[in-house]
């Protein structure tokens, strides 16, 4: 798989299949596990009195469980991923997604008297092997694509964002085939995740050592750190910069995941989609997920980190402003888009944030550390909203409170400036390596 390369410093090997194959295993993954922004559709068929009969917010508990426990996998994978190397964290990550998946599918019963099984199963146990799994190709695929370090973390977190593009029409399918048990469609779904977790995770691994990129300095200047000082978890957590951050993203899930949770009923109830239409719906909305992650990616390589983050925060309120009142199906789907499109740049632009902010020999830590923001926003978003629109769906109310919320948080990123190593703390290099962050290659 690799042949004999000299570069800076002597001879070291050099892959001939191209970086990018690992992309496409990164893909197949983030694919997997990026099913879980199809809850929506799950949530609505868990409501019907025919099937468990739940009230909003209990409809809306394993979604935030499963949230809230991807920060506990992420931040232990990052650490476990710096010292044995990504492909076990990864495989183990995509067989306890898909177990918890299977465990929810015996979540049977016509009253909410298994709730409790369904929120251990896709809740507990999906939650953690997600967050294992997920933060794998963003530490990784930065280490082989350190010249390309926006587009590649959009691309590293687009298939998450996917995922949920064929698996919300598949799911509304295998429901309706028993919409008095829809549970039972996770049996099908968490073989599939299997599938696709192992075939790409089989093919993780760190470059190998003494890896460069042909003809790539990395600057001296500007954002990147990479010629200079790489920052430990420790002295990234002394900076406010990282809590800055870990809070823009809080922020931005927090107000995204609203509509997230809510888009298979807000679509119905709102905009007069019929069932099928709204199952739909939500599968197309996934696309701008996925693409918002390579899109504002992009776009912060050339407006600059924060200046993205802020345009994110403000459409995003903006739209949650409006989408109450959107009764025209057309309006209400160009919203729900700008809101997906946002709420997905978040997770695109943050682990090249994180990069520029600290380095990446240490990316693994520092971001898995920071998705503590991602699982708040789940925890805090999800049942704010579910609360706020309640019993009589006042819709009204609940995506007005996320819109005031959008608005007031631009003040974040507004004040929010790279961290400045003192004089005695920078380490220049001819180029950074990432033989420094690979311990292994396989």
């Amino acid at each position: 798989m690799y042949s004999s390369a000299t570069v800076t410093g002597g001879t070291t090997k050099k892959p001939t299949a191209g970086r990018w194959g690992i992309v496409i295993a990164a893909l197949l993954l983030q694919f997997s596990i990026g099913a879980v922004y199809a809850w929506s559709v799950f949530s609505s068929a868990l409501q019907s009195p025919d099937a468990m009969g739940l009230t909003n917010p209990e409809a809306s508990l394993p979604f935030t469980v499963t949230i809230g426990m991807i920060f506990i996998g992420s931040y232990i994978g990052g650490r476990i991923q710096d010292k044995k190397g990504p492909r076990p964290v990864a495989l183990a990550g995509g067989t306890i997604y898909a177990f918890g998946c299977i465990l929810a599918s015996f979540a049977l019963s016509h009253d909410n008297t298994q709730l409790w099984l369904l929120i251990l199963g896709y809740g507990v146990i999906s939650g953690f092997g997600l967050g294992l799994a997920y933060i794998v190709p963003i530490a990784m695929l930065q280490k082989w694509f350190p010249d390309k370090r926006g587009l590649i973390t959009g691309l590293a977190v687009a298939g998450f964002g996917f995922g949920a593009v064929l698996t919300a029409p598949i799911a509304q399918w295998l429901i309706a085939m028993t919409p008095t048990e829809p549970n039972r469609a996770f049996l099908p779904l968490g073989i599939g995740y299997l599938v696709l977790a192992l075939i790409g995770a089989a093919f993780f691994h760190n470059p190998p050592a003494g890896y460069a990129v042909p003809g790539w300095v990395p600057a001296s200047t500007g954002r990147a750190h990479d010629s200079y000082k790489q920052f430990t978890e420790k002295e990234a957590l002394r900076t406010p910069q990282w809590y800055f951050l870990a809070g823009i993203l809080t922020l931005n899930v927090t107000v995204g995941i609203a509509l997230v949770a809510q888009a298979n009923s807000s679509a119905i109830d709102i905009a007069g989609y019929s069932i099928g239409g709204a199952a739909a719906l939500v599968g197309v909305l996934a696309l701008f997920n996925g693409g918002g992650r390579v899109f504002w990616a992009w776009v912060s390589g050339k407006t600059g980190r924060m200046t993205t983050f802020g345009l994110m925060l403000g459409l995003q309120g903006i739209c949650l402003l409006v989408i109450p009142h959107a009764s025209n199906a057309v309006l209400f789907f160009v919203l729900a888009a700008i809101v997906y499109l946002c709420f997905g740049g978040g997770f695109g632009t943050m682990p090249a944030t994180a990069g520029d902010f600290f380095g990446v020999k240490h990316a693994g830590a520092i971001y898995g550390l920071m998705i503590i923001g991602w699982s708040l926003g789940g925890i805090i978003g999800s049942p704010i909203i579910a609360a706020l629109i309640g019993a009589d769906k006042d819709y009204t109310l609940g995506y007005t409170v996320m819109g005031i919320i959008a608005l007031t948080s631009l003040i974040v990123p507004i004040i929010t400036k790279m961290p400045r190593p003192k004089a005695d703390a920078l380490k220049p290099t001819a180029a950074y390596s990432t033989a420094e962050a690979s311990k292994v290659v396989n």
